[in-house]
């Protein structure tokens, strides 16, 4: 009945999670649920407003365009200016998304012909390689190893391959490790992609979660980087917007043309109620992401110690939601340990790929006093 890319498709992760929540609720266990980079934080009131007052504009009750509202583009070009630095054309330069996830899978499709290679880190988020398989492209895999601060070693890749890659996925601050790329990387990096004509696609929306003036980049900041390279990036994260499926690719204009052809033909484009509520948020005073930002760390803080005192092996991110654990052997019956014994769900490493088992994510996506919970239930864990 299913096409053979569906037959082929790993289980996807978080529903196995959903399936071992489900279980232990039935059974009567107050589950803290760690898996999921979800914010529970509410998307800020003026926002909101804005959504309320673009709802009843009769304009955006017809279909929107593929491409977004030039109001909301111009936005997202201006929120770069102000953020990286980054001079942005809106009418060539960005492409409105309905979240960024729907342009990473539409990404591969039109770049990717049947056979073509695409480097895909590992461990990392599933989209990357399920997008490229679709296309019918060949991910190769780019480990992230602890060892090279989690950074794809690009002195590693065969030549050969490098020189038939059309396509590279990155992604920092990284989900689900938390690690960040600094300059210097960036810039290894851009020249690789220009020496062996990869378009390099990197997925961005965690730059504004960033702890103790850890500015993260934007791989735009780099000298040459848009003559290689497409960033995706997405209000959810930093405005609590999960729900409301708006982002942006922003960058080389022909790349953005490229993933503009192919969602000008299978989708509609974002609600315009919801375009002008992103623009709301894309202007709002700094003080906003900054109190959002300060809940963040604290629960960071609280859990980091508390993972530390438990024994396991992870670094302080600098950025995300996330903090990656070694617990050493299988991270699927670790984390089936640690929902049994404390009632607290965690991501298995091995989920993202091949290069995370050993690995535990934690999430801190939820409210402060569970946090507390779970530190205080982590104690059992000793």
């Amino acid at each position: 009945m299913y096409a053979d890319r569906i037959k082929h498709l790993p289980p996807y992760l978080f529903a196995a999670i959903d399936k071992a929540k489900q279980e232990a609720r039935a059974k009567g266990v107050d589950v803290i649920d760690l898996s999921v980079g979800d914010p529970d934080l509410p998307t800020p009131a003026r926002i909101i407003r804005a959504l309320s007052r673009a709802a009843k504009d009769p304009s955006n009750h017809q279909y929107p365009s593929y491409e977004g509202k030039l109001t909301f583009r111009t936005a997202v070009a201006d929120w770069y200016l102000q953020t990286f630095n980054v001079a942005l054309d809106p009418q060539k330069e960005v492409l409105a998304l309905i979240g960024s996830k729907e342009g990473i899978a539409h990404a591969p499709f039109a770049f990717i012909n049947p056979g073509d290679l695409a480097l895909v880190p590992d461990p990392a988020y599933p989209v990357y390689r399920t997008a490229t398989a679709f296309a019918g492209g060949e991910p190769v895999i780019m480990p992230l190893l602890r060892e090279n601060r989690f950074l794809p070693d690009l002195d590693a890749i065969d030549p050969a391959v490098a020189r038939k890659a059309k396509i590279m996925f990155l992604n920092y601050p990284n989900n689900p490790i938390g690690a960040s790329a600094d300059r210097e990387f960036f810039k290894r990096l851009v020249d690789f992609a220009r020496d062996y004509n990869i378009i390099v696609m990197h997925d961005n929306p965690y730059s504004e979660i960033y702890y103790d003036g850890h500015r993260s980049l934007s791989i735009l900041e780099l000298e040459g980087a848009k003559d290689v390279a497409v960033e995706f990036h997405s209000l959810s994260k930093t405005y609590n917007m999960t729900g409301w499926r708006i982002g942006a690719v922003v960058g080389n204009s022909d790349v953005v043309a490229g993933i503009g052809k192919i969602k000008s033909n299978i989708d509609s484009g974002t609600f315009g109620a919801v375009q002008d509520a992103g623009i709301a948020a894309l202007r709002s005073p700094k003080s906003v992401v900054d109190k959002i930002r300060k809940v963040y760390r604290h629960r960071i803080e609280l859990l980091y110690h508390a993972l530390l005192d438990l024994g396991l092996e992870l670094e302080k991110p600098r950025a995300t939601l996330y903090l990656w654990a070694w617990v050493g052997g299988s991270s699927i019956d670790y984390a089936a340990k640690l929902l049994d014994r404390t009632g607290i769900v965690a991501t298995p490493g091995v989920g993202f790929g091949q290069f995370g088992e050993g690995y535990v994510r934690f999430s801190i996506t939820q409210p402060t006093n569970r946090i507390e919970q779970a530190v205080e239930r982590l104690e059992r864990m000793k």
